[in-house]
């Protein structure tokens, strides 16, 4: 693509904006779908509520969820001396295959983390939890086994062994509510922090927009004609990290494992208005729109190649698009040439303004932090009018970020590949 239009030169100063702390939404609504609905399109902006969706989407869309359910990432070890260690698991280390391999290990397991306090931890110092697990006690034992820039190698071990890291961590650990609401999770976090359809456990941070969605408007929805799949994207910490580079070249995108079965590719290819819920399931299509790219010119390409990379859309596939039907043909002929189901892979996908999109029309999305990616992302689909919809937001008593109100955004027909 054209140098100039590259978004590694972006500066993430651009994407600033005032958010006053009483605009973050601290707690969740009493109902979930009475949050206010921003819609955007074509430069117009209006306002509904969230349970009127269904009015606002045309039958025969495709809404695509994803179903990742946040797990209790937060554990706080007690040392003898009284002092409280927190160990935030991140993701598992690279010898595992994926998450959910991950989370159904027993007896021990190396898991990335973050670490709160770490300079109390000595050397050689094994930490110990204890709780009740079906009338029994459940002791954890955590050691570090290693030091990375940017987090820890924590290895978990616990007895009884039997049960898998998962059930751990539901019984000893606390969900990760994001920081910027400046307070502890409560009762209510533990089940208005998760979607209602989430069942795939595995992500640090829920993928918000979706905390509108209750079962009756889900059937609603389906009643009206409108479809709904499922991907897996299980979202990480990284989605919390504002941009410190001053150019987004500096930055370094987070992976994500993402996950689909092969029958996904099908309701994709027979539905042209594909609107995701929320970033983290647009990064998923859109991820496995260039894996599909790269599979129609690379049709024996490897799993490890088939991976998208921060910058390699805008460096090389963009400019070697061959069309969403095409793409996703390749894909699923990949697939089935692989004898692969369900696909699980790592993205670092990055979208930002000078990106096309090759398979989403739409996008719902709650209200994002100043200065980050998901900012980006929004600015990929509607150019400079981010600022008029979030200046709308901003005057209009919208409440911002996770607990916040949400969106509907149609994109502008030059940010959408021929």
């Amino acid at each position: 693509m054209n140098t100039s239009l590259h978004p590694g030169h972006i500066g993430i100063e651009k994407f600033d904006y005032e958010l006053p702390d009483e605009r973050v939404a601290k707690f969740p609504l009493e109902n979930r779908d009475a949050s206010k609905l921003l819609l955007y399109n074509n430069g117009s902006i209006g306002e509904t509520i969230f349970k009127n969706l269904p009015g606002q989407l045309a039958p025969g869309s495709l809404l695509v969820f994803n179903n990742s359910r946040v797990v209790e990432a937060r554990l706080l070890f007690q040392k003898e001396s009284g002092g409280v260690i927190e160990i935030f698991a991140l993701e598992p280390h690279e010898k595992y295959g994926d998450i959910t391999t991950a989370l159904n290990s027993t007896g021990s397991i190396t898991y990335k983390c973050l670490i709160g306090g770490a300079s109390k931890w000595k050397h050689g110092m094994v930490l110990q939890k204890r709780v009740e697990h079906n009338g029994e006690v459940l002791t954890i034992q955590a050691s570090i086994a290693g030091r990375r820039p940017d987090c820890f190698d924590i290895e978990f071990s616990w007895n009884p062994s039997e049960i898998s890291f998962a059930q751990v961590l539901h019984e000893a650990g606390k969900i990760p509510i994001p920081p910027y609401l400046h307070r502890e999770s409560e009762e209510i976090d533990n089940e208005r922090y998760q979607n209602v359809y989430a069942t795939a456990e595995g992500s640090v941070a829920a993928p918000t927009a979706g905390l509108h969605f209750t079962q009756e408007l889900l059937n609603e929805i389906e009643a009206k004609g409108i479809q709904k799949e499922f991907v897996t994207l299980h979202v990480g910490a990284g989605t919390f990290m504002p941009v410190k580079a001053q150019t987004m070249q500096d930055h370094e995108m987070h992976a994500e494992f993402l996950e689909i079965n092969i029958s996904l590719i099908d309701s994709l290819l027979a539905n042209e208005t594909i609107i995701p819920v929320g970033t983290t399931a647009m990064r998923t299509l859109e991820s496995l729109y260039w894996m599909g790219v790269k599979a129609y010119y690379q049709p024996a390409i490897s799993l490890a190649d088939l991976e998208i990379r921060q910058w390699e859309v805008y460096d090389y596939w963009m400019e070697k698009n061959c069309g969403k039907e095409a793409s996703l043909r390749a894909l699923k002929a990949w697939m089935q040439q692989a004898g692969l189901r369900h696909l699980v892979i790592r993205t670092r996908i990055i979208i930002a303004p000078g990106y096309k999109f090759g398979m989403c029309r739409g996008l719902i999305t709650n209200f994002h932090q100043p200065k980050s990616t998901l900012l980006l992302l929004v600015a990929a689909l509607i150019g400079d009018d981010w600022k008029k919809v979030y200046d709308y937001a901003l005057s209009h008593d919208f409440r911002f970020l996770s607990y916040g109100d949400s969106s509907l955004i149609l994109p502008l027909p030059e940010n959408i590949l021929e």
